[in-house]
This record gives structure tokens, C-alpha cells and sequence, in this order.
């Protein structure tokens, strides 16, 4: 991301969602009555709070989109690329036993030639002195002849076995190939939105940037009291082993800045955070948060723990971390940092837990906040819905 995006994200993309910040059911706050088609000062006439947001949010959604698309393509393409390293070793372990057996062949067909063959063996056998030495020669030429049936046997099985591995590999290559062409057209797409987004915030007056900044402040506050006064979250739990050390180490990370695919440790995105913060504790999860949605097992907000991540909006294209007393710690998006936000800051979609059969803790003190964890915009870069014609 250029330096210029992170300066006007820094400033005014905090502001954008503030229609974004739902209750518990991630159902749309209301707005108060005069306020959803009043003109944000500063403007023309024209530029209405709801339509500049609607604007907004339709970027901000196709970037998330991109970006989930680049993160997915990604982590593919690492996987395809482990699988070929296996692959291209052992095609050369293949080459190589089939050298050997091309080897044994050879040698075999010489020893034939020259005579000294299992043939010169048999004519012995024939004219063996006496019985003994009869069966004593046959079981040479028994031995002769498996050792030759066996040479043969792993010429024919290493040629398929190595004809398969070099099919494979070419087939791995192009699929290799595919995919940093999807990959590298995500990047672009996720670029292209950023400037979109960098162009639409540049032209705003600080009156502007100033109202959007008290709606969305203003919608975080009413989501964060839906859902406390729901009795949705319950009191706060001890976290695992595991999640108290992915906790600790998500909250020394706070004050970094978000940008994104990062995954550390100068910065992060927001699946990049929780996944680093799960495997410094000892727990691989998967990289991207709708990965993290699809493959990890759920738990109810009565029961979460810190350390449980929270998914958010209905594609699951955003995540944090939970802290506990209704608080989590998030990458929200980029311009901004690492911090601690109310959990109903962005629309709710459910909560995973990366060790649900560890036990927790039977004493535990949440880990120090440091000066200023909640400063900064709380919602993530998304919307629960469609922006309205």
C-alpha cells in the first residue's frame, strides 16, 4: 500500500462505516429520525451522509472481497508449492532407483554375454558329480534367476513410477502457473479499490471526515449497548494455556500497523494477527478469516473465552480476537493499528475456537493493556449488506 493511502486512511477512512455498526444479530442500527438524509456540512447538496457512506461501503466491501480472494490465492499457492518440492524429490529419487535398475540390467546382460550368467550355472548343474552338489548348484541358479527376474522387475515398475512423477510435475507446474496469475490479478484488484477508496476520501472538507466520524462513533456505542443489555455475552472465562498465550502475544502486537496480507511481525492484516498469535502459542489455524469461520470449531457468545476469535459480516471477511468483558483485539483495516475495540463494533457473524478440548486455566489475570489500546477507528473494512440504490 502506498504511504499516501495509509496517510488519508490514517485520517478519514476511519469515518467511512458508520452504518456498518450493528447489534448482536447483525441486524442494521437505525438511524434517528432527520438524520439519515441530512447533507454532511462542508458539501454540496448532493453529498448526503447515507449516499457518501453507501459509496463508501460498496468500495470498502469489493476491497475486503479482493483482499479475502488474494489472501485465499495465496495460501494455495504455498501449499501447491510445498506439495511440489515433494513432488521433485521424489521424481529424483525415482530417476535415480531407475538408474540403478537400468544399472542391474546392464550388468546382467554382460555377465550373460561373457558366459557367466546363471547359463554357466545351469551347465554346471548338469554336470554336477554327484547329488549334492546337484541340489547345491540348483539353489544357485534358483538364487540367479530371482535376482534377475527381480532386476528386471524394478526396471519396468521405476519407468512407469518415474514417467507418473514427471506427468505430475508438469501438471503441478501449470497449476503453479494458474495460480500466481490469480494471484497477482488479486493484488491489482485490491489495489485498484484502495485508490478508488484514497480518491474518494481525498476530496472530503475536515467537516466531512468530522461527521462521518461522529456516525460511526455513534453507531459502535449503540450496537455495543444492544448487545451488552441483551445478556448475549456472559461473564468472562478463563482462557486455555493455549489461548492465553495467543492473547498476550495478540496484545503486544497492539500499536502496529494494519496493512494488508501481512501476517508480522512489524505489521499485520486481520486473520494474519490471529493466526500468528494461535502459532506462537503452539496451534497452526488456518490463515485467512473465512478459513478460519469454515474450519474451526464454533462456540456460542455465552460462552466465549479470551482468546476465542469473532467473525464478522455474513462472508466472514473480518476477525479479531476476544478479550474479555465484551472488548477484542483487531487489525481493523488499513490506516489503521492493531487495538482493542468493542466487540459489536463491526456486524457479528459468530465466534470460533481454535482448542475447544483444552480446559481452562484455574487462575488467570488478563494481560496489561498499554497507554492508549483504544485509540483509533473500531470497525473493520466491510458492510453487513448491500449498499442501498
Amino acid at each position: 500500500m502506498s504511504a499516501r493511502v495509509r496517510s488519508v486512511c490514517a485520517v478519514a477512512v476511519a469515518a467511512a462505516l458508520a452504518t456498518a455498526a450493528v447489534g448482536p444479530l447483525a441486524a442494521a442500527a437505525p438511524q434517528p429520525p432527520g438524520e439519515s438524509s441530512a447533507a454532511l456540512p462542508g458539501g454540496p447538496p448532493a453529498a448526503s451522509a447515507p449516499a457518501l457512506l453507501n459509496q463508501l461501503q460498496t468500495l470498502y466491501r469489493q476491497t475486503e472481497e479482493a483482499t479475502e480472494a488474494y489472501k485465499t490465492t495465496d495460501v494455495e499457492l504455498k501449499r501447491r508449492e510445498g506439495e511440489d518440492k515433494k513432488l521433485t524429490a521424489s521424481l529424483t529419487q525415482a530417476r535415480t532407483a531407475l538408474a540403478r535398475s537400468r544399472g542391474d540390467a546392464g550388468r546382467l546382460a554382460r555377465e550373460q554375454y561373457q558366459g557367466r550368467s546363471d547359463l554357466s550355472t545351469y551347465l554346471r548343474l548338469l554336470l554336477a558329480s554327484d547329488p549334492q552338489s546337484a541340489l547345491d548348484q540348483r539353489h544357485v541358479l534358483d538364487r540367479a534367476a530371482g535376482e534377475r527376474k527381480a532386476a528386471l522387475d524394478r526396471l519396468a515398475g521405476g519407468e512407469r513410477r518415474a514417467a507418473e512423477l514427471a506427468r505430475a510435475s508438469r501438471r503441478a507446474l501449470d497449476e503453479q502457473q494458474a495460480l500466481a496469475k490469480q494471484q497477482q490479478q488479486a493484488k491489482e484488484d485490491v489495489e485498484l479499490r484502495l485508490k478508488e477508496v484514497e480518491k474518494l476520501l481525498s476530496g472530503l472538507s475536515p467537516d466531512q471526515l468530522a461527521e462521518l466520524t461522529r456516525l460511526e462513533q455513534q453507531g459502535t456505542e449503540r450496537a455495543q449497548q444492544s448487545l451488552l443489555a441483551s445478556g448475549a455475552l456472559s461473564a468472562t472465562r478463563a482462557p486455555s494455556p493455549e489461548g492465553d498465550r495467543a492473547l498476550t502475544y495478540a496484545v503486544d502486537q497492539i500499536g502496529k500497523p494494519y496493512v494488508w496480507g501481512a501476517e508480522g511481525p512489524e505489521s499485520y492484516d486481520c486473520s494474519g494477527l490471529t493466526s500468528q498469535a494461535w502459532a506462537h502459542a503452539g496451534r497452526s489455524i488456518p490463515r485467512t478469516s473465512q478459513e478460519q469461520w469454515a474450519e474451526l470449531p464454533r462456540v456460542p457468545l455465552n460462552s466465549l473465552r479470551p482468546g476465542d476469535l469473532v467473525i464478522y459480516f455474513p462472508k466472514a471477511t473480518h476477525v479479531a480476537m476476544y478479550l474479555g468483558d465484551g472488548l477484542v483485539v483487531q487489525a481493523p483495516r488499513p490506516g489503521t493499528r492493531v487495538k482493542v475495540s468493542p466487540i459489536a463494533a463491526n456486524p457479528l457473524l459468530g465466534a470460533v475456537r481454535p482448542d475447544p478440548t483444552a480446559g481452562s486455566l484455574s487462575s488467570y489475570r488478563p494481560p496489561r493493556l498499554p497507554e492508549g489500546a483504544s485509540e483509533g477507528t473500531d470497525t473493520g473494512y466491510s458492510t453487513d449488506a448491500e449498499p442501498a440504490n
